[in-house]
């Protein structure tokens, strides 16, 4: 098992903690953890359990995609700014080699 696999099946025994400890089947932590993909997200999500903001399963689905969702936009972001980040240095190289003195 891999350090990382590792942390998320800790992070999944959390949620699945705070899950029976609230009163809902510990199964749930699994189909969640896998959807959350996370270690984060499941941190996340399982400190929404122990604040206990969940009054029913209805709650916890909608925090879970919640959580998805930034999680989402969160990859999308860093995956425009790495693409803004190779069009500028292209922009500047093209610059460059057209600014540079002609013999």
């Amino acid at each position: 098992m891999t350090a990382y696999q590792l942390q998320w099946a800790q992070a999944r025994d959390r949620l699945a903690a705070a899950l029976t400890a609230a009163g809902y089947p510990a199964e749930l932590s699994d189909i969640m953890a896998k959807q959350l993909k996370s270690p984060k997200a499941i941190d996340r999500m399982t400190a929404y359990v122990r604040h206990g903001y969940a009054r029913n399963m209805e709650m916890l689905a909608d925090e879970m995609l919640a959580i998805c969702a930034d999680a989402e936009n969160w990859r999308e972001k860093k995956e425009s700014q790495e693409a803004q980040a190779k069009y500028n240095a292209y922009l500047y190289e093209r610059r460059m080699n057209n600014d540079s003195p002609e013999e």
